[in-house]
């Protein structure tokens, strides 16, 4: 065989033996080793009182009402209750009242509980206000069709005969005026709260939280006219929409004499 046909041939075994070693792959790389990653630091806590379940407004607080759960220290505020501060916090707040509702898990906070000896109503009333009842429709009619709830805002409106008017006009003259705007309803009834989705509440009486000048203003009111109370929005809450001045109000004062009422300027 010629040395050219030689040279030919083995070139050519050398590239099948190449393919072949090529072909038959070598060993699988080892598989990657996942990263572990260490856990973060855990956060620094601190043991807070919370409600161990929902408290309505006017519940008498109890132990199984109350528990402690560890908070985050970042995100402790002033008026948390803390164990390092308060250890015997629990058993000072049992026996107090909700001023307002908790829902499960809540902190409880001093501001939203009162400790008092006294009736539900004092406690749940605000420092320097009055709770004052004025008489409603049943049906609905002076109450906004009974659409009015326990810490809805209302306007009150005033209804009386102008009997200056009656006499001069020969006919039964009505004047309404607005007495007091963005006036906070305690309870409807004997109800101090929604309950169970209850959308429409009715009752025989209103019992609103007043200030002491509001709630002699109201109290005269009463006995010289009728009252009735419309709703107010929710987003009309703590604004003065067409609102009596307060100099109107503070100005002068219902007399009457003879079952004729008048204006007359306080001294």
């Amino acid at each position: 065989m010629k040395p050219a046909r030689l040279a030919v041939l083995a070139i050519a075994l050398a590239a099948g033996g190449g393919a072949a070693f090529l072909m038959s792959g070598s060993d699988a790389p080892p598989p990657a080793q996942p990263v572990v990653q260490a856990p973060p630091p855990p956060l620094p806590v601190t043991d807070v009182l919370v409600a161990a379940a929902d408290l309505p407004m006017g519940q008498n607080i109890q132990a199984a009402d109350l528990r402690w759960q560890p908070w985050p220290d970042q995100a402790i505020t002033v008026g948390y209750m803390t164990r390092s501060v308060s250890p015997n916090a629990m058993e000072t707040i049992i026996g107090s009242i909700t001023r307002s509702a908790f829902l499960a898990g809540e902190p409880i906070r001093p501001q939203k509980i009162a400790r008092s000896d006294g009736g539900f109503m004092a406690a749940i009333l605000p420092s320097g206000m009055r709770a004052v009842a004025i008489v409603t429709d049943t049906r609905g009619s002076s109450s906004a069709g009974g659409f009015i709830l326990p810490n809805d805002h209302v306007d009150v409106i005033r209804t009386y005969r102008d009997e200056d008017a009656s006499r001069s006009g020969g006919g039964e003259a009505q004047i309404s005026e607005t007495l007091l705007t963005d006036i906070r309803v305690l309870a409807v009834g004997q109800i101090v709260q929604e309950k169970n989705g209850t959308n429409v509440v009715t009752g025989e009486t209103a019992t609103l939280a007043l200030t002491p000048s509001q709630a002699e203003t109201v109290t005269l009111a009463q006995k010289v006219g009728q009252l009735s109370l419309s709703l107010r929005s929710l987003v009309d809450a703590g604004r003065t929409v067409d609102a009596v001045p307060e100099t109107q109000q503070d100005s002068a004062i219902t007399v009457v004499r003879f079952g004729v009422a008048r204006q007359q300027p306080r001294r």
